[in-house]
């Protein structure tokens, strides 16, 4: 069973920066799409980000502010959150999955999570 584990979060002023990662338990060959999602108190799990076949998506709310990006040789998968705001706070989750190109940010055409990392920014 292919695992997930995250790590990267933590505590950081609003603008600031952070970067998480995802390290599988082994190369992720039968997944076409690995993504991370977040979920803040309250709210739903959302898709803010995910590399498929390839090829990086991003949520209009942080395009432009976060980049995600593979290291294949380390099955890693990192999540570069520059310029953050209060309302990017949430618990962060990586997913992996054989996704349809419609569903690529949709939370139930994954079948592999993480246990998630905090990620808190402050004003």
């Amino acid at each position: 069973v292919l695992q997930l584990v995250e790590s990267g979060g933590g505590s950081v002023q609003a603008s600031g920066s952070l970067r998480l990662s995802c390290t599988a338990s082994e190369y992720i060959t039968s997944s076409n799409s690995v993504g991370w999602f977040r979920q803040a108190p309250g709210k739903e799990r959302e898709g803010v980000a995910v590399i498929r076949g390839g090829t990086q998506y991003y949520a209009d709310s942080v395009k432009g502010r976060f980049a995600i990006s593979q290291d294949n040789a380390k099955n890693t998968v990192y999540l570069q959150m520059n310029s953050l705001k209060p309302e990017d706070s949430a618990m962060y989750y990586c997913a992996a999955g054989s996704v349809s190109w419609s569903g690529r940010f949709d939370r139930r055409e994954y079948i592999y999570w993480g246990q998630g990392t905090q990620v808190t920014v402050s004003s």
